[in-house]
């Protein structure tokens, strides 16, 4: 008696659909619109997609600085994808969508920076709990908005740097940046040389340690005297501070630059926007890569008859 040949083996995956092939369609289901795309949802907090952390792209689209940015986080003030942040531990990406206090946040301009010459008198912040008035209140109204790189008090003057970009903020202000920023400064009295060892040797104030001072004794007039100070960190009023703890009064206090950048011949009052080349090369930055322009219809004029 002849034996029936054994039952071939059942397929690996449902018979009539190729390896890699989709699915049919369900019965009555609409396909896609030509050209749609799904709704791409917020991303969960603390995953690391490609991308930027939101405080950073707050800060580069000069909304404000890191710090800033992360405290806003935490008021609850800004959105992902209509999704409100709790954390900074989040990458975006430009296809997300970021609103502060329920306005879109636009995408971030070139960076930019500016000298700014500060009259004496003004308070550097964007509000003044006690009314009076900021360099905010005297910027020129075309300016777009802008920060500051570090403070000068209310009663010094001279060179203040502004940038559009949170990145630069927060380069130039690190101390491991390192750069000189130079002060005119006036006392009162008649100083010597050798009064100014201590500042050059560094001194420790309330148990602040104020690193060493380049100070340069310029010249005696009348009943004060001009010396030239170099810092290389930005303490609050630290040259003040440092100069009462000698013995001396400062009663004019003048920034002349600040790294690599002057205040020149800019009157008070005054702004330059740094060049970009020369702000890149300063800054070790990479140039922007240039836009693609879009083409222009010419329209041509009629001719007198």
């Amino acid at each position: 008696m002849a034996r029936k040949p054994p039952p071939s083996p059942k397929p690996d995956r449902p018979s009539g659909r190729p390896a890699g092939a989709r699915p049919a369609p369900r019965k009555g289901a609409k396909p896609p619109a030509k050209g749609s795309r799904t709704p791409r949802p917020a991303p969960a907090e603390g995953t690391s997609p490609d991308g930027d952390r939101i405080a950073k792209v707050l800060a580069r689209a000069g909304v404000a600085s890191r710090r800033d940015a992360e405290k806003m986080i935490a008021e609850g003030r800004v959105k992902v994808n209509g999704k409100q942040l709790a954390s900074p531990a989040l990458n975006v990406t430009t296809s997300d969508r970021i609103e502060v206090d329920g306005k879109p946040v636009a995408a971030a301009e070139p960076p930019r920076l500016w000298l700014y010459h500060k009259p004496a008198g003004l308070v550097t912040t964007t509000r003044d709990e006690q009314g009076r008035k900021t360099i905010f209140d005297a910027l020129p109204e075309d300016l777009p908005r802008v920060m500051t790189v570090g403070r000068l008090d209310l009663n010094s003057e001279g060179l203040l740097l502004l940038t559009n970009d949170g990145g630069i903020k927060r380069q130039l202000e690190l101390p491991s940046t390192g750069w000189l920023r130079k002060y005119r400064v006036r006392l009162k009295g008649a100083p010597k040389d050798e009064d100014f060892a201590a500042l050059r040797e560094g001194i420790t104030l309330d148990g602040e340690t104020f690193q060493p001072m380049q100070v340069t004794l310029d010249r005696q007039q009348g009943a004060n005297a001009w010396a030239t100070v170099g810092l290389r960190e930005g303490r609050n009023r630290e040259i003040r501070r440092a100069m009462g703890a000698i013995g001396l009064a400062v009663n004019r206090l003048i920034r002349v630059s600040y790294g690599p950048f002057q205040l020149g011949q800019l009157k008070a009052g005054a702004v330059e926007e740094v060049r970009p080349r020369v702000m890149r090369d300063q800054l070790g930055l990479e140039p922007d890569k240039p836009t693609p322009a879009k083409p222009t219809r010419r329209v041509r004029k009629p001719r007198n008859p």
